[in-house]
């Protein structure tokens, strides 16, 4: 077990070093950045206020004909902001350096334009189904965009494993550690709770799944971004530092740190920009699934969402996490992943040990959030490939995976899920690039002629 392991970190190290998924994954960005004449810039002021000038959190109920703009966006926002905002960013910093986090803005700013395409594209080719359902992702733009099934169903297998199952079991068993940590619960209590609340909200269908989606996203977001804006602005002065060491850490990280962390700055650019990538899920193909089922009277319209969900993830709620890191002086050399961030919160909030308390239930919300998420993603593509009659099983099976997930030690798992998230990458950005033109027809036209009618 240990060498088959061992086997899969270092496929990994490969998959999402620096010249394989990131050098792929910032390509696509940056073409999309540029054919669609920086689109994440230009209409960020419209997408920010379409999205937040209609929020409604008792909105509309949701049924097999879509959810409202709004629920697919906090659907989508439910899978990216997970463990990998707490932890992931301060992974980052650990191994690679304040510079990081100005690599992580990088890589965020080029998958806005990457997300804004997969959103569009989910819109253009999803579809409905003789009972009204629709359903829609990568697999459906891949089979009827490119005419390549082989591809979809590779895709679909992939991401079932990634996220439905394997993905959804780390989850829980970070949920169930952090627990265990700070109340001293018992994991399989914990794993049989969680397994039954996801039961509760799965046999809900689409309705429950964006009922609770548009209230726990929001929720959760405040909660974290509360208690991480009070710490930074009890820390005030020391944010001009911090901001210094980004930048100064990004082109030269031994001198922003006084040679605390030695990294160079390839170790940088690496866990910036993946982990960056990671978080926010741009390319990886799966927030499109959210994207597909919005109500929407142009695709572009979904597009602009999906460059809000980028943001949030990234410069609201992972940035939260690095400034409150740097404000507090949590960087020792040593610690990293989640103990970072729960050292930096107890340190900035004064509150001694009740600070890992405070992360553990701001970690719940994002790690069983991200379970919604993936559920729905994985849900999408099991209608792909076996039709509705594969649901119940397929719901079964996921929470026999969060139970399994909080009581085993899951390091091959971790590797795993890493694996098959990055496999699954290969075939999404063959879609969007073979697709691009229809991509930049669609926003050609929004512009024109605005949300009246759609290319087909």
């Amino acid at each position: 077990m240990e060498q088959l392991t061992q086997l899969v970190t270092d496929v990994n190290s490969f998959i999402w070093g620096l010249w394989c998924l990131i050098p792929l994954l910032c390509g696509t960005g940056l073409y999309f950045t540029i054919r669609l004449r920086f689109v994440q810039i230009r209409k960020f002021p419209e997408a920010f206020k379409e999205v937040f000038g209609g929020i409604n959190l008792f909105g509309k109920r949701a049924d097999k004909g879509g959810m409202s703009s709004f629920q697919a966006l906090a659907t989508a926002i439910a899978g990216q902001v997970g463990t990998g905002n707490l932890a992931g960013a301060a992974t980052a910093i650990a191994m690679g350096g304040p510079g990081a986090i100005f690599w992580m803005w990088v890589a965020a700013f080029l998958g806005m334009a990457t997300i804004f395409a997969e959103a569009t594209l989910a819109q253009v080719f999803k579809y409905k189904e003789a009972d009204g359902r629709v359903v829609g992702g990568p697999a459906f733009y891949i089979t009827n965009g490119l005419h390549c099934k082989p591809l979809a169903v590779f895709f679909s297998v992939s991401l079932i494993i990634a996220l439905g199952f394997i993905g959804n079991a780390v989850q829980t068993n970070s949920i169930a550690d952090a627990c265990s940590v700070a109340f001293g619960w018992n994991k399989l209590y914990v794993g049989i709770v969680l397994a039954a609340v996801g039961g509760y909200v799965f046999f809900g269908g689409i309705g429950r799944i964006a009922a609770i989606t548009e209230k726990l996203v929001p929720l959760m977001a405040a909660l974290y971004l509360i208690g991480g804006a009070a710490i930074l602005v009890m820390n005030f002065t020391e944010i001009p530092h911090s901001l210094w060491m980004i930048f100064k850490g990004a082109f030269n990280p031994a001198a922003a740190t006084g040679g605390l962390i030695g990294v160079s700055i390839k170790q940088a650019v690496r866990y910036g920009v993946a982990r960056g990538l990671f978080s926010n899920e741009a390319g990886m193909g799966s927030t499109p699934h959210a994207h597909a089922v919005a109500k929407v009277n142009h695709p572009c319209e979904q597009g602009y969402a999906a460059i809000i969900s980028v943001f949030i993830d990234t410069f609201c709620v992972l940035n939260m996490t690095a400034f409150v890191i740097f404000v507090t002086g949590a960087v020792d050399g040593h610690t990293s992943g989640i103990a970072l961030t729960q050292k930096a919160f107890s340190l900035g909030l004064g509150l001694g040990q009740y600070g890992v308390p405070f992360v553990a239930l701001c970690l719940f919300f994002f790690a069983f959030s991200t379970v919604i998420g993936w559920y729905f993603y994985g849900e999408q593509n099991i209608i792909f490939l076996f039709g509705e009659k594969a649901l119940l099983p397929y719901r079964i099976v996921v929470m026999a995976f969060l139970v399994i997930g909080a009581v085993l030690q899951l390091d091959l798992a971790w590797q795993l899920a890493d694996f098959f998230n990055g496999i699954m990458v290969f075939p999404n950005l063959i879609a969007l690039l073979g697709l691009g033109s229809i991509v930049s027809k669609h926003l050609s036209e929004f512009e024109r002629d605005g949300r009246l009618r759609s290319v087909k």
